[in-house]
């Protein structure tokens, strides 16, 4: 099957998400997991050693100044055997990134792109797609800033598609389907909060 940015986000308002059996497949197939991994940002968790990580400042965070890389990078991630993101998913998203529908945050340490994650707006709701780390922990500052912007613009939950020990340390929880629907029907159905361009205060003050 071949995608659309409508179709994507058409699909995204249902619950459901495009990937392909490798990065080299031509062809997407749709994935509705039984359970999802939810963070309600009220409830996000920044560990002791993440938040000393973060007051060293070693890391510059930058929001949507190299998608295409970031999604890329996500792609030939090496951390995984295979890669479901494929040429037209890139294609797709990189469209819906300058459509003002998927967002990136990119990790940089000593100018260069470290780590980074991107997705997609619906409602309420951040949608990540993925996200990748070349330098260890920069993936996880990524995630923080995201929160940080996420609760600023007014945004709710972020939605992980699948529940994972490595997620649940941000205070990730699993939820059915159903319950996924409902949280998604409620949030789709909000004023669409403002993604911020940059944030107003230092990053860890959003989680205290």
């Amino acid at each position: 099957m071949f995608l659309s940015t409508d179709l994507v986000l058409k699909a995204y308002e249902k619950g459901i998400f495009p990937m392909s059996d490798s990065n080299y497949d031509p062809y997407i197939y749709w994935v509705e997991p039984k359970e999802r991994g939810v963070i309600d940002l009220k409830e996000f968790k920044v560990s002791k050693s993440l938040t000393k990580l973060i007051r060293k400042d070693t890391h510059t965070v930058e929001i949507n100044s190299n998608f295409e890389k970031v999604i890329n990078l996500c792609a030939k991630n090496k951390k995984r055997k295979n890669s479901w993101i494929n040429k037209q998913i890139i294609e797709n998203y990189t469209k819906l990134h300058r459509l003002g529908f998927a967002k990136s945050i990119e990790c940089y340490f000593d100018k260069s792109l470290v780590g980074g994650l991107y997705g997609i707006i619906v409602g309420g709701i951040f949608c990540g797609e993925s996200m990748f780390s070349i330098r260890e922990n920069a993936s996880k500052i990524a995630l923080t800033y995201l929160a940080a912007l996420l609760k600023q613009g007014g945004f709710r939950f972020i939605d992980t598609q699948f529940y994972s020990d490595h997620l649940k340390q941000f205070g990730t929880k699993k939820i059915s389907k159903n319950k996924y629907l409902k949280l998604l029907k409620d949030n789709k159905l909000l004023e669409s909060p403002i993604f911020p361009e940059k944030l107003e205060k230092n990053v860890l003050d959003y989680f205290k």
